[in-house]
């Protein structure tokens, strides 16, 4: 009889060579990856420090846009494409509501500046989460039997719609908002300035973070959603209603797509109708890269991938530059997808092994 040591050694000697070479190769890119950020630290620690709050504001953004698609995913197991355009619409919206509504300019009064932001994100939130949920009413739904490349190539289809819609009614320039948002000082650690624009943008963030994840988890319409993630026909038989379910989910991914529209708008002064289309790549970056369907797993993944790009255009000694940042990107996007596609918070699962 084979003992369990002979059958052990005989597994570890059929194994191939590939399966070994993959965590040398993991473990030298992350030391690489750890000896360049530790020289940039070492070398310019206050422009370091600058970059690395740059990163947290650009994930905090990526955060909003990638949970949009990461609940969608995961109750009906559908890479929305027309997010991204739904969150570049809500830019539009708000850039609306400031220029033309408030009529702010650069550095407007604290009075003037908390209701406009206020108003210009509830707009923003509504009226995105309608768009989302009639694109699910009139592309999604009909094709919900269908066989997974038709509702994908609707997806697409629809985010060319949003985006000519964008283009017909702003133009194909950019549209400027003014730098509404304070740039004082917050605090500063050395010679590391933490400044208001970009606390703002978290104070915005993480509350709806927090809520998002609370409805999810506590509440009956969150156990809807998980019920109908789990199995829609079992959640059917149950008695909840999954077309319902289901457009509240679009109305809360539209809601969260606004939100980040308007901080986007705010903080980086200006929008075009296709940026929504490569922003929204980024953050499906971000949902794979977490987890897609895993609510951490996405905020986790934005803030990974706002920090790659802010250490890859901000860093001095031997940063690849802002050219490179898509490449590296979507080449994250490729090694998670081969090599580890339940990503970095995911289960493995039949469908997803």
């Amino acid at each position: 009889m084979i003992t369990e040591a002979t059958r052990a050694a005989t597994i570890r000697l059929r194994r191939p060579a590939s399966g070994y070479l993959l965590p040398v190769f993991a473990v030298l890119l992350i030391g690489l990856l750890l000896l360049w950020l530790g020289v940039n630290l070492v070398k310019a620690p206050e422009n370091f420090g600058t970059v690395f709050f740059i990163g947290l504001t650009n994930g905090a953004v990526y955060a909003l846009v990638a949970l949009g698609y990461t609940l969608v995913y995961g109750i009906l197991e559908l890479i929305n494409f027309a997010h991204g355009d739904v969150f570049m619409l809500g830019g539009m919206i708000s850039s609306t509501f400031i220029l033309s509504v408030f009529n702010l300019g650069d550095k407007a009064p604290l009075g003037d500046l908390i209701p406009a932001i206020i108003v210009s994100l509830l707009a923003a939130m509504v009226i995105c989460a309608v768009v989302n949920a009639t694109v699910e009413i009139i592309a999604y739904r009909p094709l919900r039997g269908a066989p997974r490349l038709a509702p994908l190539i609707t997806a697409i289809g629809m985010s060319f719609i949003l985006q000519d819609v964008a283009l017909a009614w702003k133009g194909p320039e950019y549209v400027s908002v003014p730098s509404v948002l304070p740039r004082d000082e917050v605090f500063h650690v050395g010679d590391v300035v933490y400044t208001w624009n970009k606390l703002i943008v978290v104070i915005i963030t993480v509350p709806v973070l927090v809520g998002l994840i609370w409805l999810v988890q506590r509440t009956k319409q969150g156990k809807a959603m998980r019920a109908t993630a789990q199995d829609r026909d079992a959640a059917a038989m149950m008695g909840i209603n999954v077309n319902r379910t289901i457009s509240f989910t679009f109305l809360i991914a539209g809601s969260l797509a606004g939100a980040a529209g308007l901080l986007y708008a705010l903080y980086f002064t200006q929008i075009r109708f296709d940026q929504g289309f490569q922003l929204g790549l980024i953050a499906f970056t971000a949902a794979v890269l977490g987890g897609i369907g895993n609510l951490p797993g996405a905020v986790l993944g934005a803030l990974v991938i706002g920090f790659i790009q802010a250490f890859n255009e901000g860093l001095a000694w031997h940063s690849p530059g802002s050219d490179w940042t898509q490449s590296i990107v979507f080449s994250i996007l490729i090694l998670i997808l081969v090599f580890r596609p339940e990503g970095l918070l995911g289960e493995r699962t039949p469908e997803g092994a």
